[in-house]
């Protein structure tokens, strides 16, 4: 059967329910990346192919018609039917194959990936079976999403405060951020805790924009100043932890590093841990992957099966 020709396709379906989530086409527009003028087009455009008007803008946003909510509804089901079969048929391409291509933000790429990839292989080794073979290449969240989305990676772990839209996702750790000085520094040395504004007005050792730390932590900052909050520019900025370490050492500044990154360093005390009891710093670690809610079968879900046993056992 051919669809009708005022059949949208599945990519206005998406951005339209975005805008029924968020309530509004910039939210939608960041959810995707793209202008508010494009999702305004969009959705212009869909409802010209439908022929039915789907939302109207109002003093606090866009809010749905009678005939927006019901074909958001349908849409709905539509999206998560697509991931299912999307999901499905990255199944059958990854079924017998037992190499992955895995692409992690810094933190998790260095600290966590290394102790998890060998005890697959031991676990593996326990049972007389093979673990997949995985090549991982480190990069920021931002780059490990775009290497998912393109199909570069097989499977991204990202450190953002929110997931990424249109990928499947599931929590497989948990960190915390910690602002790090020498011992020497006056933040060191105060016996006040210091304030959620003074670390918004301090020029920082960084990592670049859009990197899962840096993003974590002007959403920690804005829970507390409010959106209109205006962070300091940094002082420099590095693309990995050990820079930003050595950085904080020569005394460029403070910084916002993982806590699993500078454990070693705050154990013998070359760096110490600041106080900000405003901040909530915990956030979650992420898999990524195309489809839906389950993992693709074969490798990804033996890794990723792997990693959530080995942390659910560590919390015990």
């Amino acid at each position: 059967m051919v669809l009708s020709p005022r059949m949208p396709e599945l990519a206005s379906f998406e951005i339209f329910l975005a805008i029924a989530k968020t309530g509004s086409l910039g939210g939608a527009a960041r959810e995707f990346g793209l202008t508010q003028q494009a999702v305004s087009a969009r959705l212009a455009a869909m409802e010209a192919q439908i022929g039915v008007a789907l939302a109207v803008r109002t003093t606090r946003g866009s809010e749905l018609t009678p005939a927006g909510v019901l074909v958001a509804e349908w849409a709905t089901r539509l999206v998560e039917v697509a991931h299912e079969v999307d999901a499905g048929l990255g199944s059958l391409r990854a079924k017998s194959r037992q190499r992955i291509k895995v692409v992690a933000s810094q933190t998790i790429a260095e600290q966590l990936m290394p102790h998890w990839l060998v005890s697959l292989q031991a676990a593996a080794k326990e049972r007389g079976s093979t673990a997949p073979e995985v090549i991982l290449t480190a990069t920021n969240s931002d780059g490990a999403i775009a290497s998912v989305r393109d199909g570069t990676a097989d499977l991204g772990f990202i450190e953002k405060p929110t997931p990424p839209r249109g990928l499947g996702n599931c929590v497989v750790a948990h960190d915390e951020l910690v602002v790090v000085v020498p011992a020497n520094h006056k933040w060191a040395r105060q016996s006040r805790a210091v304030s959620a504004a003074e670390v918004a007005q301090t020029p920082l050792v960084t990592r670049e924009v859009h990197s899962g730390i840096r993003d974590s932590l002007t959403m920690a900052l804005r829970r507390v100043l409010g959106d209109q909050m205006q962070q300091a520019p940094p002082v420099i900025e590095l693309s990995s932890a050990a820079a930003m370490r050595a950085a904080v050492l020569a005394g460029a500044g403070p910084a916002v590093m993982s806590r699993l990154a500078v454990a070693d360093d705050l154990a013998v005390g070359r760096l110490r841990a600041v106080t900000v009891p405003e901040l909530n710093l915990r956030r979650q670690l992420r898999a990524i992957w195309v489809g839906g809610r389950t993992p693709p079968a074969g490798a990804i879900r033996e890794l990723l099966s792997h990693i959530r046993t080995r942390t659910l056992k560590s919390h015990r």
